[in-house]
């Protein structure tokens, strides 16, 4: 039996809608404190270049030379003064120290404290990427319910479309609860 084409498209544009709803939680993770010092804590920190606020990432090289230090150097040495500012607005609760070529942020360890709010900040965020699914499941149902109505799809078709896209619902819950899980794992480390 053919699969027809609506179902095909629904199934696509429901999968790829799921995977950036994931991929934003993802990136969103990146600028969530750990117990170590990531490249993401700073890469969306943004600096007054050329009088536009900029993200580091676009006009510095942001690296990890230890585990509780990120060193940003950047592409202009005469931009340093304004990165270094940048990350001092940002009020991280990070040292900075600027030697005239690069720029030294000392990442301190999280108190018990710390740990628990970042770890209930990324649970929030985990709720809202499985909400952001479940919406996208509702508005894939939806159209599987419109194709059906309007006889481009028989009613097992439609049935089946709705079995699938449930399956997808299942599927990327599952990657939003393994990110949340390996983030507050990373988050408890001392």
């Amino acid at each position: 039996m053919a699969v027809p084409p609506q179902f095909t498209e629904v199934v696509k544009e429901t999968e790829d809608k799921m995977n950036k709803a994931v991929e934003f939680f993802i990136t969103e993770l990146r600028g969530i404190r750990s117990g170590r010092a990531t490249p993401g804590l700073l890469e969306n920190v943004r600096a007054e270049y050329n009088g536009t606020p900029t993200p580091l990432k676009q006009i510095a090289n942001i690296s990890v030379p230890e585990p509780r230090v990120i060193v940003v150097r950047p592409f202009n040495v005469a931009d340093l003064k304004t990165i270094e500012n940048g990350i001092a607005k940002a009020n991280l609760g990070f040292s900075i120290n600027n030697d005239g070529r690069l720029i030294r942020v000392t990442v301190p360890p999280l108190s018990e404290e710390g740990r628990q709010r970042f770890v209930g900040q990324v649970k929030d965020m985990a709720e809202k990427a499985k909400v952001s699914i479940r919406n996208i499941r509702r508005d894939s149902n939806q159209k599987a319910k419109q194709y059906e109505k309007d006889s481009k799809l028989s009613k097992d078709d439609s049935k089946r479309l709705q079995d699938k896209i449930q399956e997808l619902v299942t599927t990327y819950e599952g990657k939003v609860a393994q990110k949340l899980e390996e983030k507050t794992k990373e988050i408890s480390e001392i």
